[in-house]
C-alpha cells in the first residue's frame, strides 16, 4: 500500500495505482479530467494531456519534485508522493492550453450535435477553455464517410483518443476501421469502406468523449435534456442486458448503456463491465421489450438533470403542499386558514427542521 496526497487530502491506495484513479478513489473536484482514458478498455490513456498534474514530491525516500508535469493516467503512486491538480497554477496554465488545442479544428457544432448536453469536451471547454479562439487558419476538413446504417462518424469533431479503436479490438470478433493517415490528417476510417457492423461496435459510441460517433436511430429526434431516462433490464444472452432507455412521451427513441459516477459503462458485482450488444441497443425500442426499474439517477451539475425528477412520492408531495399553504395563509379548497403558530407542536418543529435544510430559516 501507498499513501499519496493529491491537493492536500492524502489517501491510501495499492501499489500499482496510477495517480488519476487515487484521485478518483478520492473523488469531487481534485479528479483531473480525461478524455482518452477509459479504465475499461486497456491501453488506453496518454494521448489527450488533459490529466496533466504535477508532483511536488516523488516519494517519501525521494522527495525531490518531478521536473515536468505528468500524465495522471499512466504514472503510478509512490509512498509518500505529493500530486498537485487544481492547486497548481502551471497544472491549470498546461490543461487550458491543451484545451485550446483540442479546440483548433473542433467545428461549432453544439447546436446540432446529438452528443450536446452530455459531451466531456463541452464541460472542458467551459472549465478551462478560451472565451474565443485565437486560431486564424482554415480548419481541417474530411471526406465523409459511411460506416454503416447504425452508427454515424463525424470525423471533424474527432479528437483522436483512440477509444473506439480499443472497443473494436477488445469487445468484437474483427477490427475493420482504425486510425490512417499521420499528423493533422490522420482520421478514423475503414478498410475500403468496409461498414463497422459487429455485435458490439454500438459500444463505441458510448465510450466517444466527443460528438464524432453517435447513433444514427437517434439522429436529430430530440435535445437529451428533455429525454425521459429510465433504468431497465432484460434477459439477454449476449450482454448484460442493463441500460438506460431515453423517452420521448412514451416512444423509446435511445438505448444507451449505464453510466457510473466517473461517466464510463458501469461494472457489475461479478466485476465485468456491463457492455450491451447492438440488438439490445438498436433493435429493442418498445417498452414491453424491457423490465423497467425506475428512473436514472442523474447528479445535479448535469444538464440533463433539468426537467427530470426521480422517486417522487406523489402522496407525501401533495401533503408538503397543502402544509406549505397552510403555513402562508391557506386556500379556500383546504379549509381553515392557519399560522405557523396555529399548527401542532410537532408539525411546527417538522417545519423548522425542514427550513433549516432548505437554507430558508434566518433565525
Amino acid at each position: 500500500m501507498a499513501k499519496v496526497t493529491i491537493d492536500d487530502k492524502e489517501i491510501e491506495v495499492p501499489d500499482g495505482t496510477t495517480i488519476l484513479n487515487a484521485a478518483r478513489m478520492i473523488g469531487g473536484d481534485i479528479v483531473p479530467p480525461a478524455m482518452c482514458y477509459y479504465s475499461k478498455l486497456k491501453g488506453s490513456g496518454g494521448k489527450c494531456r488533459t490529466c496533466l498534474v504535477e508532483v511536488a514530491q516523488g516519494s517519501a525516500k525521494d522527495p525531490r519534485p518531478m521536473p515536468k508535469l505528468v500524465v495522471s493516467c499512466s504514472t503510478t503512486v509512490q509512498d509518500g508522493m505529493v500530486v498537485k491538480n487544481t492547486t497548481s497554477p502551471k497544472v491549470l496554465e498546461a490543461r487550458k492550453g491543451v484545451v485550446e488545442f483540442l479546440l483548433l479544428n473542433h467545428p461549432l457544432d453544439c447546436p446540432i450535435c446529438d452528443q450536446a448536453g452530455e459531451c466531456d469536451l463541452q464541460n472542458l471547454g467551459y472549465k478551462h477553455g478560451l472565451s474565443k479562439t485565437r486560431y486564424e487558419e482554415e480548419r481541417r476538413t474530411f471526406e465523409k464517410i459511411d460506416i454503416g446504417d447504425k452508427i454515424q462518424l463525424h470525423m471533424t469533431r474527432c479528437i483522436l483518443c483512440y477509444r473506439c479503436t480499443y472497443v473494436a479490438d477488445q469487445l468484437t470478433d474483427k477490427r475493420v476501421h482504425g486510425v490512417i493517415n499521420r499528423g493533422d490528417a490522420a482520421e478514423i476510417s475503414t478498410y475500403i469502406k468496409n461498414a463497422v457492423d459487429n455485435d458490439f461496435s454500438g459500444n463505441m459510441i458510448d465510450v466517444c468523449p466527443v460528438g464524432a460517433l453517435t447513433d444514427k436511430t437517434y439522429r436529430f429526434k430530440q435535445r437529451v435534456w428533455f429525454s425521459k431516462p429510465l433504468n431497465a433490464h432484460r434477459n439477454c444472452k449476449k450482454c448484460s442486458g442493463k441500460v438506460v432507455l431515453w423517452q420521448k412521451g412514451e416512444d423509446i427513441i435511445r438505448v444507451t448503456s449505464r453510466r457510473d459516477k466517473n461517466n464510463e459503462v458501469e461494472t457489475a458485482e461479478d466485476g465485468k463491465v456491463n457492455w450491451i450488444c447492438n440488438e439490445c441497443r438498436f433493435d429493442k425500442k418498445q417498452a414491453s421489450d424491457w423490465v423497467i426499474e425506475g428512473p436514472t439517477h442523474i447528479e445535479r451539475t448535469s444538464v440533463i438533470s433539468q426537467n427530470h425528477y426521480e422517486a417522487i412520492d406523489l402522496n407525501k408531495l401533495r401533503l408538503e403542499v397543502q402544509r406549505q399553504q397552510r403555513v402562508q395563509g391557506g386556500r379556500k379548497d383546504i379549509g381553515e386558514k392557519y399560522t405557523q403558530e396555529q399548527l401542532p407542536k410537532a408539525e411546527q418543529t417538522e417545519i423548522f427542521e425542514k427550513q433549516k435544510q432548505l437554507g430558508a430559516y434566518r433565525g
